[in-house]
Parts: structure tokens; sequence; C-alpha cells
């Protein structure tokens, strides 16, 4: 199974902008995670490449202590930026996964996955995580709706000043996440997803390029300034009063070792 060419500071140049560019996880998809993995007060999480907390924040409240795990410093900057007091930002990569980490009630990793060796990662986390605890993958998307008109103009643009990034390619018999848990400790999946209509700010599509591995600013060098502009004109499109319209559908798997998932 093809991985990716591990790059520790892949994203140092693309912290500065995920936050304010990337699109947050439903808070309702949170909430139904919590519940189907039967988080409390006492359960710790581990939010494995969790680049700037998105995840880690989100499911603060809900746990008693969350690990917020990055092998990229500037990402933990970001975490450490929110001063939340049960979030604890650690250095580290799924290769670093081991006993010393201590168990969690749950594993969470978004648009981080495909990055790591995924077989090995779910075997490490096997060991890690509790009886009844689960893996959950988060990921956003954007439906064929009209409101999302404009998103695969957006998709194109970035995909043609990426170009030269090998390390987003993936072979046509990459399988799926699903093929991957299926063949793992976690075996039973469970699906949820919540999709709602957001206004966007023309700004923050910038910083959403910006912030993807294949158009950081440390990616794109001189040709930063003409895909700015790009963007804007593609937005100017769609804009109104400095906004779009948008449809994200956030999802989530929700995998679990057969036998162990609440009923």
């Amino acid at each position: 199974m093809a991985t990716a060419t591990f790059e520790p500071r892949r994203f140092r140049s693309a912290a500065a902008h995920y936050r304010a560019g990337r699109p947050d996880y439903a808070p309702l998809l949170i909430k139904r995670v919590v519940r189907l993995c039967g988080l409390s007060a006492s359960s710790r999480v581990l939010d494995l490449g969790c680049g700037p907390g998105l995840l880690a924040v989100a499911f603060a409240p809900f746990a008693g202590e969350v690990v917020a795990m990055d092998p990229e410093p500037e990402m933990l900057a970001r975490v450490a930026e929110q001063a939340l007091p049960n979030v604890t930002p650690r250095q580290g990569s799924s290769y670093e996964l081991g006993p010393e980490l201590g168990q969690f009630r749950l594993t969470t990793m978004g648009r981080s996955f495909h990055w790591m060796d995924r077989a090995d990662t779910l075997r490490r986390l096997d060991t890690l995580i509790e009886h009844g605890g689960a893996v959950a993958l988060f990921s956003t998307h954007h439906p064929d709706v009209a409101d999302n008109a404009w998103a695969e103009d957006f998709r194109s643009l970035r995909g043609r000043y990426a170009v030269d990034d090998q390390a987003r390619a993936r072979p046509p018999d990459w399988p799926g996440h699903e093929a991957v848990l299926l063949d793992s400790s976690f075996g039973h999946i469970e699906a949820a997803a919540v999709m709602e209509r957001r206004r966007v700010a023309v700004a923050s599509l910038v910083d959403r390029a910006l912030s993807a591995s294949g158009t950081s600013p440390e990616r794109l060098g001189e040709r930063i300034e003409a895909f700015t502009k790009e963007i804007m004109a593609l937005a100017a499109r769609h804009e109104v009063d400095g906004r779009l319209t948008e449809v994200v559908e956030s999802r989530a798997l929700v995998a679990f070792r057969p036998g162990e998932q609440a009923e």
C-alpha cells in the first residue's frame, strides 16, 4: 500500500492560514461522535495530526484531557494560543505512537490520515485505545448543489498551482479509508454527517488555499501573488457583499473493534 513520503515540516508555512481558511467541523457532528463514543469528563482523547487544533478544541468541553499531537511546531503554537487547560500540545507523528502516551477513549484525525502509513497507525492505536474506544476520521466536502457552483473552479485553480507536488498523488489502486479500517482491528464502522449552509468571507478563500500543503506559501514561492489574484478574480464572480455562500458537509467515520461498540 503506497504511503506519502513523511515530511514533518510540510505544513510549516501553511500553519498561519489553516484556522482562518479551513471549514470548521459542524458542532452537531462533534456532539454526535461524543455520544456515540461515550465520552465523559474522565475520558482522554488523542487528536492525531491535529494541525492548529480544530478537533482538539471542539472535543475539549466533552473530555477530561485532549492530547493534540502534530509534527509541526508552528501548528502546535496555534494550539497553545487557545490556552485551554485540558488540551496538551505534543510534538510527534503517527510513527511515535507508543505506551508512554497512555490510554485513550477516542483518537480523532481531521484531514490527516491520508498522510500516514494507515495500517501501521491503526496497529499502534490498537495498543492505545481502551476497550470500547474508537478511531474517528473527520473530513469536509462540498456537495453538488447550486450554492457550491464556484467550488469546482476553486479546486481546479488550486490543482493547477499544485501540479508539481508529487506527494499529493495517489495511485489508481489506493484504497479508501473505509477499506483500511475494515482490514484493521477497528473493523466496525459507523458514519455520521451534517450538512450546513454557510457564508464565507472572500479573504478566507485565500487562507484556505494557502493552508493546503500543495499550495502553501513555501511551495508557491514567487507564484503566490499570481495565485492570490486568480482566487480573488474567481471570488469576484460569485461574491455578494464580500462573501460567498457554500454548503459544507462535515463527515465522520467512527470505527470500533467489532463487538465493543455501544448499543
